[in-house]
């Protein structure tokens, strides 16, 4: 698997980081850039495009039970071929002088935070929009116990797409292995609104990620 298509926005200015966008089921790479707007105004980008057409657009997951969600050993090994493509596509593309955050939808929502999982060491934080966790173990797990890097988890109260074990093992693994900042939007399905874009506006600032907007 390899990452052949992106939309990118780097200009080199080593002070701030690059945010890496990973979109959801059966879209691509045009669907979060605008969401920075909102949460990281001029920020510099990369926005990935999933390998595995899909529809009218792209998947990460190529098997699934539904909705695009995989399960058990099957998530374990798809989403540790899409991590490593995303990285490797990093490693290729961006200056090892540079931060990464990674943010992501659904699909993407777990890989932002796989990422940490994979290369603890490269990318400083990660924004999860809806996403879910894969349930084996990953190459770094044990390095994220020590490094507890920081991670926006935010989800909807009425999403359906999720069960609540898989919500609840998501924020339990990144309360032990990361600094976790969670939120839950009562009225929400699987999506996202402004509140969130405001939270996440706010946890960016909190570490450095993004300046103050007015």
């Amino acid at each position: 698997m390899d990452i052949t298509k992106a939309l990118t926005r780097i200009r080199g200015n080593a002070s701030t980081p690059v945010f890496v966008l990973l979109h959801g089921w059966g879209s691509n790479e045009y669907d979060l850039p605008d969401l920075l707007r909102f949460c990281a105004p001029d920020a510099d980008y990369a926005s990935l495009r999933a390998p595995i057409e899909y529809g009218m657009g792209y998947t990460w997951f190529g098997t699934w039970d539904h909705e695009g969600v995989p399960s058990g050993t099957s998530l374990d090994e798809q989403a540790l071929a899409a991590a490593e493509a995303v990285d490797r596509w990093v490693a290729a593309n961006v200056d090892e002088s540079r931060r990464v955050v990674v943010m992501g939808f659904s699909q993407g929502g777990l890989l932002a935070g796989h990422m940490l999982r994979v290369n603890p060491e490269r990318y400083m934080a990660a924004v999860c929009f809806s996403g879910w966790l894969a349930p084996g173990e990953a190459p770094g797990d044990e390095r994220l116990k020590t490094l507890t890097p920081p991670v926006f988890y935010g989800h909807g109260g009425a999403d359906t797409i999720f069960t609540p074990d898989e919500v609840n093992a998501m924020s339990g693994f990144w309360k032990t292995h990361g600094t976790l900042t969670e939120r839950i939007y009562p009225s929400m399905e699987h999506s996202i609104n402004m509140p969130e874009m405001r939270d996440v506006s706010t946890f960016l600032q909190s570490i450095g990620a993004a300046r103050p907007t007015f």
